[in-house]
């Protein structure tokens, strides 16, 4: 029995546990979790019979093997009216999360709704050309965005940075108003301080002239077959109690085919022998440090604690993963009788609130990133759907920053004012309860020494039996679909015996990435 060492136990980790215990009978598989809860940043947060997503997970993918295992855990279902899923509460679930045995587990079928909240109006997102846009915009701005994305189509900026890669795709005016103060306020830079390769991965082809096809595509008699970009799909798949659920099952079934996931174990260092390959992992549980053999280690833990846990590790190598940027994550869920976002749509909801996932906050007078709507999510995010708004209000911070080191109470005191301050609510006093959580190395970032991640993947390949796979472990801003192909790859390698680790380190770097509209 080969023993395989799996650092982190989010959807990069559980997918390779699954799959190597699946394919083959001769892997000894411990996955080492630092938390309590399975999922990463994708875990589900319970609170008073309220539950958080922390940071909006859709689940919609273009790969068919991805699409297939998330049926296979999560049997799938359409997209009943509102009422029929909420009568079908309550939920059965066990204490430590949503009991796999349960024939009630399924991925519902929700409507994508997001939408940019700026100057107190609501803008699609992305941009449509639509009349309310122009309308909310006035014919003044309409007219000097018009001008400024032809300017922009005429005159190409070479893109050395995030901001040229906007400007050249929207033009300056609308890069302005939608994506400059929106993306330092995410990232803690200017975007002209961003490399370009977050724009190419996290906004593919979207552009103006993109948004243009994808209307009139959906004017042609064969719309269902036309494709459309990442940021313009209209529905995806969620479970029913948020993402951590996907991820609780996955847990129970790699624990039923033999898998061992120990919780609260932090990986701390990595022993190498003479060829290079590591040969033990050293993890924390309790404040005592623990030794395990390993023959095969899979790593999903940020690049910058792994490379930090090793000895001997060149010194520019070691600069490289000393120096790459995070952004840490805090949310506040905040309960509310009603927000008094007036919905204008067409789209029923319970309650009759306005139909957003999340909404992108625009506003420069706030620090507020984001806010989620977890009833539209799903019915069952909220204990009291009929009665109450449970309310996630985004922020980006820095580890150890002044928001970082609020106590509950400052945060939400904070957070609070700005609902207020935005007219989302009347006042403070009409919150009923809040809860804050926060997150870790949430976003790896693309600036700084990120511009010599080559050099240290070239590196990090010469360690033959380590495999970096999912968002931080390959410092990649990675949907939860890419984070599980890298683990796909990773295994068919271990599997195969092929040492060429290219394929696990290409998902999710290609230039375009089109989603088929089904």
């Amino acid at each position: 029995m080969k023993k395989v060492i799996i650092v982190g136990a989010g959807p990069a980790g559980l997918t390779a546990a699954y799959e190597l215990l699946k394919k083959s009978d001769e892997m000894d598989v411990t996955v080492l979790e630092e938390s309590q809860d399975m999922g990463g940043i994708s875990k589900t947060v319970r609170y008073k019979g309220n539950r958080m997503d922390m940071g909006g997970h859709r689940f919609f993918s273009k790969v068919p093997e991805v699409n297939e295992w998330w049926a296979q855990m999560l049997p799938q279902q359409g997209a009943p009216a509102w009422d029929d899923i909420y009568l079908k509460r309550p939920v059965e679930t066990t204490p430590g999360g949503p009991d796999p045995e349960k024939e009630d587990r399924v991925m519902l079928t929700r409507n994508r709704v997001s939408r940019i909240y700026f100057d107190k109006k609501f803008f699609d997102y992305p941009i449509s050309l639509k009349w309310e846009t122009f309308k909310n915009m006035g014919l003044a701005t309409t007219i000097v965005a018009g001008f400024s994305y032809l300017k922009a189509t005429i005159f190409k900026r070479k893109e050395n940075s995030l901001e040229d890669f906007y400007i050249n795709r929207f033009g300056r005016k609308l890069y302005s108003m939608f994506f400059e103060n929106y993306t330092e306020n995410l990232w803690g830079r200017h975007p002209s301080e961003i490399d370009p390769s977050w724009g190419a991965q996290r906004a593919k082809g979207l552009s103006v002239m993109a948004i243009i096809k994808d209307m009139f595509g959906k004017l042609l008699p064969n719309k269902k077959n036309h494709h459309v970009e990442t940021s313009l799909i209209e529905s995806f798949k969620y479970p029913k109690l948020g993402p951590g659920e996907l991820w609780d099952v996955t847990a129970a079934e790699i624990e039923k085919l033999g898998g061992h996931i120990l919780k609260g174990c932090k990986a701390v260092g990595f022993n190498r022998g003479a060829d290079n390959a590591i040969t033990s992992v050293i993890y924390e549980k309790d404040g005592e440090k623990i030794t395990a053999d390993a023959d095969i280690v899979i790593s999903s833990m940020p690049v910058k604690d792994l490379v930090a846990g090793m000895d001997h590790v060149p010194e520019k190598e070691a600069a490289i993963a000393a120096g790459l940027p995070y952004r840490d994550y805090m949310t506040l869920g905040v309960l509310v009788p009603k927000l008094n976002l007036k919905n204008k749509t067409k789209i029923k909801t319970v309650g009759d609130i306005v139909p957003d996932n999340w909404v992108y906050v625009h506003d420069r007078t706030v620090k507020l990133g984001r806010f989620q709507i977890y009833n539209n999510w799903s019915p069952y995010m909220v204990e009291d759907l009929e009665h109450t708004v449970w309310v996630g209000l985004e922020y980006f911070v820095y580890e150890n920053d002044k928001y970082w080191n609020m106590t509950e109470d400052e945060f939400a005191r904070f957070g609070i004012g700005e609902m207020v301050k935005m007219g989302l609510i009347d006042k403070a006093e009409d919150v009923i309860d809040y809860h804050m959580e926060k997150v870790k190395k949430a976003y790896p970032a693309y600036f700084d020494t990120y511009k010599d991640m080559d050099q240290l993947i070239a590196w990090l390949n010469t360690i033959g039996n380590l495999y970096c796979v999912g968002r931080n472990g390959q410092h990649r801003y990675n949907n939860i679909d890419h984070s599980m192909v890298t683990s796909f790859e990773a295994v068919k390698n271990i599997l195969s015996g092929t040492r060429d680790k290219s394929n696990i380190w290409s998902v999710n770097t290609e230039k375009e990435y089109h989603e088929e509209k089904k």
